[in-house]
């Protein structure tokens, strides 16, 4: 039998596949009967109001929503923050500014790696590598 701890209690518990001690997995299971039963009442409800009226951590309910176990079909005011800034989002893991600016910053760094190959390439005759360690000569 594999034992490990639990990455929320930190108790000694038999591993399983939803790596987690069972006490903890039946206070998050507590937790999203909470928020669900909650958001049955409370269609137009908020990440921060839900939050708020259970008790349960925003990133928690954020998980909720990314495992598809609450949807936001059907609640409108219902956005979780952005990973990269906080911005109140409804779909992926980034807002649409930071996915701009990520996609942006990509492709600088990628157009200054293929200049830097290029003038890599041209000294090649006057670099050291590693290989030529390795050779007898």
């Amino acid at each position: 039998m594999n034992l490990g701890n639990c990455p929320k209690c930190g108790r000694l518990y038999a591993l399983n596949f939803q790596e987690m001690c069972s006490d903890c997995l039946k206070n998050i299971e507590a937790e999203y009967q909470e928020c669900a039963q909650f958001l049955r009442e409370t269609k137009g409800a908020t990440i921060h109001e839900v939050a708020e009226a259970t008790g349960v951590s925003i990133r928690q309910i954020t998980k909720f929503i990314r495992e598809g176990r609450i949807s936001i079909a059907n609640a409108p005011n219902l956005s979780y923050p952005c990973e990269v800034c906080g911005t109140l989002i409804r779909e992926s893991n980034m807002c649409e500014s930071c996915r701009t600016r990520l996609t942006k910053e990509l492709r600088s760094v990628a157009s200054d790696g293929q200049s830097g190959n290029d003038a890599f390439n041209k000294k090649e005759d006057y670099t050291y590598k590693a290989v030529d360690k390795l050779r007898k000569y």
